[in-house]
């Protein structure tokens, strides 16, 4: 159903788990974890710029800002937030502007932003070469560059079926939703939230693969920021632990969920 020019996708009942994913995926990317939450409400969403979604933004922020009305359509007060790479960026900048709506926040191969203006200044170079190349070539000529960077070198090793499924993915979108993407959400122009880490007060789980060495690294350093976070390293996964190893994430996630979210329910009073 649309919401405010947001596709959004409810299944199940009970309390509600938000599910935001990454750049060239959709609110299919979280299917396989159905399962894995039978007790509660799953709700996926697809961001601005993917998928069915038709609204766009100017920001991170409006996109924060258009999330909050969705969630108020849909009725949610407080809820369990789960976001990957894009997808994490954008629960994380979300959890720091409205961080009373957000039970429990789990970030997967997630970062807060670049620092410095310099690092921000040459990722939006890069940004704009990457949506330039999208504008000029065709779909599938781009997923044949995406799917080949050195972030998802380790999906290389994932049964045929399941890689075709994620290229599937990735050529439903369409190239000026990409680069709408890029350049209004993409990591340059994300305003870093770094300084906000130490006043969220929410139970944080911080998921990365191994072989994402990156992410580990800023992983780290987000959790020591973190009053209330634990860090999971994943074995034998990089960039997409949902993908590569999908039964040790569904099992992590819900653990935590179900774990952390009763006892911030008990904090809360609830």
């Amino acid at each position: 159903m649309y919401i405010d020019n947001y596709w959004v996708e409810r299944y199940g009942n009970g309390q509600p788990v938000v599910l935001l994913h990454g750049f060239t995926g959709s609110s299919q990317t979280w299917q396989s974890l159905r399962p894995f939450f039978s007790k509660q409400q799953l709700i996926v969403i697809d961001l601005p710029g993917h998928g069915h979604t038709t609204a766009k933004v100017e920001s991170m922020d409006d996109c924060c800002k258009g999330l909050y009305r969705v969630f108020n359509e849909l009725g949610l007060e407080l809820f369990d937030l789960v976001g990957y790479s894009m997808g994490g960026r954008t629960a994380l900048s979300f959890a720091c502007k409205y961080p009373e709506m957000v039970r429990t926040l789990t970030l997967e191969s997630a970062s807060p932003g670049l620092a410095t203006k310099a690092e921000r200044d040459a990722r939006q170079h890069k940004d704009q070469e990457l949506a330039d190349y999208i504008s000029n070539h065709s779909l599938e000529v781009f997923v044949n560059k995406w799917e080949n960077i050195p972030l998802f070198a380790s999906q290389k090793q994932l049964p045929f079926e399941i890689r075709e499924k994620i290229r599937h993915e990735r050529l439903s979108q369409a190239k000026e939703g990409l680069v709408h993407s890029l350049l209004t959400m993409g990591t340059g122009m994300m305003p870093p939230v770094w300084n906000q880490l130490a006043q969220l007060k929410m139970p944080v789980l911080l998921m990365v693969g191994e072989r994402d060495q990156k992410f580990v690294e800023i992983n780290k350093k987000m959790d020591k920021w973190m009053p209330n976070s634990r860090l999971a390293i994943i074995e034998n996964a990089g960039h997409a632990i949902h993908v590569e190893q999908i039964k040790i994430f569904g099992t992590i996630l819900e653990e935590f969920i179900l774990e952390e979210g009763h006892s911030n329910d008990s904090r809360m009073g609830k």
